[in-house]
């Protein structure tokens, strides 16, 4: 397929519902070497994943039942946003481990919510199960191509930006985010997966050849904790991915803690999961070489002003 042709596409057709993120040069981190970062927790609902969710409704005709999603949070908050935004009605199923932070801002859209007991996979079943029985649309939280097509805006956004880099670093959960960035690129650009050791479906499947089940654990679970990755990432990944790297949970506080005391940017575990590589060590540039990150996501758990 033209993944090109697509992502442009996308970009038109989203322009005026998402936001141009910005990006920024910086230094420290205990780094002896510049990072670009581009901010795409400063989208709607906090994360990229609203880019997917405009793409998916704007290009296809919605059903008067309205919308159906499965998500760990992010992706249901996105879909919810963007469904109330074009005048849709729209149901999240999400695992009761997404969090009371996460779940607040599903309902905050005025979406209808049903909260899951388990994983992701289980609110997955339901939202499946609803699917079938009301004729509701299914916005796949990461397998689609109008998913990936929309999560492709964001690189394609950054290399106008006048990106810079050999090497772009992308947390990883499902996939749709760096399947994106991957369809985009076609092995222009260096890009480097990055995932907690305790949810790895892609670094398991590339070792595996295939998309296998994981087990899932750790502080991103509720943003990268899916099961099994996507086919259309795993594809992608086989093609054109550099490098695939695993970070612990105590890298990514490490990491989340120091975008806030060094720069004052708050993010939940899974935005700041791709500089905990370069903290860490579990990726390490060679000389002179240009490395990028992308901060992803910013809700974090618990919402540091509902209480007040």
């Amino acid at each position: 397929m033209d993944w090109t042709a697509d992502i442009e596409a996308a970009a038109t057709r989203i322009s005026t519902h998402v936001v141009r993120t910005p990006v920024m040069g910086v230094a420290g981190f205990g780094l002896n070497f510049p990072v670009r970062m581009k901010l795409e927790q400063l989208q709607h609902t906090g994360t990229f994943k609203a880019r997917g969710a405009f793409n998916t409704l704007l290009k296809n005709d919605v059903p008067a039942a309205g919308l159906v999603a499965a998500s760990g949070g992010n992706h249901g908050a996105a879909v919810a946003y963007a469904a109330r935004a074009l005048g849709h009605p729209a149901h999240i199923f999400v695992p009761e481990m997404a969090g009371p932070s996460k779940i607040s801002l599903i309902r905050s859209t005025g979406a209808e919510l049903t909260v899951v007991p388990g994983e992701y996979v289980n609110a997955l079943e339901q939202a499946r199960a609803y699917e079938t029985a009301s004729g509701a649309m299914q916005i796949h939280a990461y397998d689609a191509v109008d998913t990936v097509a929309g999560q492709g805006t964001c690189m394609a956004e950054w290399q106008n930006q006048g990106l810079e880099a050999d090497t772009v670093l992308i947390a990883v959960g499902g996939g749709g985010l760096i399947a994106g960035a991957l369809a985009w690129l076609q092995g222009a650009r260096r890009v480097v997966a990055v995932e907690p050791e305790t949810s790895c479906a892609l670094h398991s499947a590339l070792a595996a050849g295939a998309p296998v089940d994981v087990e899932v654990s750790g502080i991103a679970a509720n943003a990268l904790g899916a099961r099994r990755i996507g086919d259309i990432c795993f594809g992608l990944a086989q093609a054109h991915l550099g490098d695939s790297v695993l970070v612990s949970d105590d890298a990514i506080g490490a990491a989340q803690k120091a975008l806030w005391q060094e720069r004052r940017l708050l993010v939940e575990p899974a935005g700041a999961t791709a500089l905990a590589a370069l903290m860490s060590g579990a990726y390490v540039p060679e000389p002179g070489e240009r490395v990028a990150v992308l901060v992803c996501g910013a809700n974090v758990a618990p919402d540091p002003f509902e209480a007040r």
